[in-house]
């Protein structure tokens, strides 16, 4: 029997397209009974201008908070700097309580659900891919998109249906690209820039300091504002 996905913005919260990660959330479920446990939702303003897209749930952030970057050390980076640019209002606590919203902007993953190691493998980042080209066709303001690390780029070069060959990943690059008759965005063009991820790992090496971070959010600001 063959079965037909329609893919929506959001993954279902039980979603069983990849068995590796639906194993992988049971044992999370009998180990952290408290936490979320489920495909994460992405989390900002319906008419956003600025997407972030980051790799996946942490297993101490998102998988626990059921809220991207949330309760985790790249989203204490992450979330000071959306606030310093003024795409927040409200205090970021580290908890889906918090109040805390997003003016113009919203948070998404590649892969929604929590990866082993953190590591997703190829065929869960494809067939989360339909997702997330859902989620970039269903905000018809967006102006820009900001990829958090390798994994997060290349998937979206290729959910925009671009070739890597042209579009490499680099800290701080940006691609004025046209979209792909596919998406139904009004602006018909979107800026695209990415970052090295906002992980713990890359900020303790130096890797990623928050002024070069803070730098691709405020190239981002610039491209909306000259819209």
């Amino acid at each position: 029997m063959s079965h037909t996905h329609i893919f929506s913005a959001e993954a279902p919260r039980e979603c069983g397209l990849c068995p590796r990660l639906v194993a992988f959330r049971q044992d999370c479920k009998a180990k952290l009974p408290k936490g979320y446990n489920g495909a994460v939702p992405s989390f900002g303003d319906e008419g956003a201008e600025l997407l972030i897209i980051g790799l996946a749930p942490g297993m101490g952030g998102a998988n626990m908070t059921g809220r991207p970057f949330t309760g985790d050390w790249a989203g204490d980076l992450l979330y000071a700097t959306l606030a310093k640019f003024g795409f927040s209002e409200g205090v970021y606590k580290a908890r889906p309580d918090d109040g805390l919203v997003l003016k113009h902007a919203m948070i998404t993953n590649a892969v929604r659900c929590l990866p082993p190691q953190n590591k997703p493998i190829g065929a869960e980042i494809n067939t989360c891919r339909d997702f997330l080209k859902a989620r970039i066709a269903a905000l018809p303001r967006l102006k820009a998109i900001i990829a958090l690390g390798k994994i997060a780029h290349d998937s979206t070069v290729r959910a925009l249906e671009l070739k890597l060959k042209d579009h490499p990943f680099g800290h701080g690059v940006h691609y004025q690209i046209s979209l792909p008759a596919s998406q139904t965005l009004k602006a018909g063009r979107v800026d695209f820039l990415s970052s090295y991820h906002c992980s713990r790992y890359n900020t303790n090496t130096r890797r990623l300091t928050t002024e070069m971070f803070e730098d691709v959010f405020a190239k981002a600001k610039a491209c909306l504002t000259q819209t």
